[in-house]
């Protein structure tokens, strides 16, 4: 039955490749592509990523292996858009991802790989990751502004003063904490809780996404967004509870648009709010202690009523033609378990992109951030007691340390449409144990979009 189940995996995987190829082929001379209200766009990215040996006394069921290891991982992602009537498009996109982190994405709550998911079956799967409608409305009928043909974006004409609202399925992280710095693993820097907030508990399934609503009202300097998602059944499970008015995430952000010295800079203030199934560590450990439940257990929630809820900072800033540099604080109350994005309850992360004109290699940048990731007392306790938590967990915790990490990668486009990229980082104190590490990380991703 495995061995089908791996047969059928691959060929659906080919299939979907085969016909991403013939349509991109197509997309140059078909006219559906050029003037319909049609938008195509693909990607690839692959990764490759190893870590030599490292110092560790002890390891736990979540701990990260201290010998030698490496790992490899694949996405591939079509971006369909349709023109419907005036404002209104739907989005459409089937992804395949394979492979794995190094130590199955477990050890570093601050993993360094944003490309892979706490899933156990490395095989290719193809699946839907997002499918939604947008409409905006326009609100001032004398300012438009042209938007680009891009990756779930068709070209249109819309009002700089706008009201835009989105349904269906999607990942929060397309509206809420976006940089255009550092944000995207398949572009610039790898490490989750550098494509986020890392102390943003963002509804989402394994794989990143989950279904909402988000409206938005957009003015020319400043926009003020606001969404309501779906979370998982289980922490990081792969479904969605689909009991909404038990269990929520609700999202709020304001983001300022500006100019500093003639530079582009933007502001982002997030702050959001979750209700779900996850218990709070002190009733963990308090059981523990009292003997009527040993088993630690804050995977599977028994009771809706978990709340958490958090403060964002998000700020990045032209500082020159070249360079942009982006900063990031994050905060959550930290008392119920983590539930769907990393194991972090407070966070701040720094660092600058510095692109290639200045030595003539303008589609290449450098990229150079550090960050600091650390958990509330409860979490401590609950870690230092023996828990497991879904990402990280050494069996126990004897001396806390705040989890920091470096990352430095280099960019260069080889071809047209395709970049290859070698990453450093550099993780002291992993899962917020200074008994073990630091772990040195190497990586080469390819990846390729139009």
């Amino acid at each position: 039955m495995l061995k089908n189940r791996r047969i059928l995996s691959r060929a659906l995987s080919a299939v979907f490749i085969l016909i991403v190829t013939h349509t991109a082929s197509a997309q140059s001379g078909d006219p559906l592509f050029k003037d319909s209200g049609w938008s195509y766009h693909f990607q690839f990215t692959g990764i490759i990523q190893a870590h030599p040996d490292f110092h560790a006394p002890y390891s736990g069921q979540n701990s990260l292996s201290p010998k030698h290891e490496r790992a490899y991982s694949v996405t591939t992602t079509l971006y369909l858009g349709r023109h419907l009537w005036k404002g209104a498009a739907l989005y459409f996109n089937p992804e395949m991802a394979g492979g794995r982190g190094v130590g199955s994405t477990l050890g570093i709550a601050g993993f360094p790989n944003g490309e892979t998911f706490r899933i156990g079956n490395p095989e290719p799967t193809v699946y839907i990751a997002r499918i939604f409608l947008r409409q905006h409305i326009d609100l001032d009928k004398d300012h438009y502004e042209n938007l680009t043909d891009d990756a779930n974006q068709i070209t249109e004409r819309v009002s700089t003063t706008r009201l835009t609202l989105t349904a269906g399925k999607f990942c929060l992280g397309d509206f809420f904490d976006n940089s255009n710095v550092s944000h995207d693993p398949r572009s610039d820097f790898m490490n989750w809780s550098l494509m986020n907030n890392g102390a943003y508990d963002y509804a989402a399934n394994t794989r990143g996404y989950t279904y909402g609503f988000v409206a938005e009202y957009i003015k020319p300097t400043w926009t003020l967004r606001l969404g309501t998602a779906l979370e998982p059944t289980y922490s990081n499970g792969p479904d969605l509870d689909l009991h909404y008015t038990h269990t929520n995430s609700e999202n709020l952000e304001w983001e300022k648009r500006y100019t500093l010295h003639k530079h582009k800079g933007t502001l982002r203030l997030l702050a959001y709010y979750n209700v779900n199934k996850a218990p709070r560590y002190a009733d963990i450990i308090d059981a523990k202690l009292r003997g009527t439940d040993t088993s630690m257990d804050v995977i599977y929630g028994k009771a809706y009523g978990g709340k958490k809820y958090g403060l964002g900072i998000n700020t990045e800033q032209e500082l020159s033609n070249f360079v942009s540099a982006f900063l990031r604080l994050g905060w959550n109350d930290g008392k119920t378990a983590t539930w769907a994005f990393a194991e972090i309850d407070n966070t701040v992360s720094g660092g600058i992109r510095i692109y290639g004109q200045s030595w003539k290699r303008s589609a290449d940048n450098i990229g150079i951030a550090l960050l600091s990731n650390g958990l509330s007392g409860p979490h401590r306790d609950f870690l230092a007691a023996g828990g497991y938590g879904f990402m990280i967990g050494d069996g126990q915790l004897p001396h806390y340390g705040r989890e920091n990490i470096a990352e430095l990668f280099y960019q260069c486009r080889v071809f047209y449409n395709c970049w290859v990229t070698l990453d450093y980082q550099l993780v002291d104190h992993p899962a917020y144990n200074p008994d073990r590490g630091a772990v040195h990380l190497f990586a080469a991703r390819a990846h390729i979009e139009f």
